[in-house]
């Protein structure tokens, strides 16, 4: 069983504010209610994580609204494992990550992603950040705009 940990649900909590910020300054969107009362229990118990399954359909609702705004693979497309490293030099993934990521579900992917993140080893890191970067290139000459 997956775990989502605090900052996800705090991350989709941003998200939401963003899009749908309270019209009066008291008002809670649906899906921020959702989040908000998921966390307010996290921190009430001193919990940095949440199984997924026990999350309410509505709260799980809007964190899968923003887990799908988020990337979905860590690769750089430099992949060590295919060349039979254990963890991959590019993303940060085992062997097993990077076969079965297709089959992960949302919060085992999100679980891989905080693993890696905070170790900050992998290549997508520092030598090829610039491949991680999401949007558009900020290269000089770059004429598209942000979407």
């Amino acid at each position: 069983m997956a775990h989502i940990h605090i900052t996800d649900i705090e991350a989709a909590i941003n998200h939401w504010r963003a899009l749908t910020p309270s019209p009066d300054g008291i008002t809670l969107a649906p899906a921020l209610r959702a989040l908000g009362g998921v966390y307010a229990r996290m921190i009430y118990a001193h919990e940095d994580t949440i199984d997924e399954d026990s999350l309410p359909a509505p709260a799980l609702a809007a964190w899968q609204a923003w887990y799908d705004t988020t990337p979905d693979t860590p690769c750089i497309a430099i992949c060590s494992t295919s060349q039979g490293d254990d963890l991959c030099k590019g993303c940060g993934r085992t062997f097993d990550e990077v076969q079965f990521w297709p089959a992960f579900t949302p919060a085992e992917k999100r679980s891989v992603w905080r693993r890696i993140t905070l170790e900050h080893s992998a290549w997508r890191f520092n030598r090829y950040a610039e491949r991680a970067a999401e949007g558009p290139s900020a290269h000089p000459g770059n004429t598209t705009a942000p979407a």
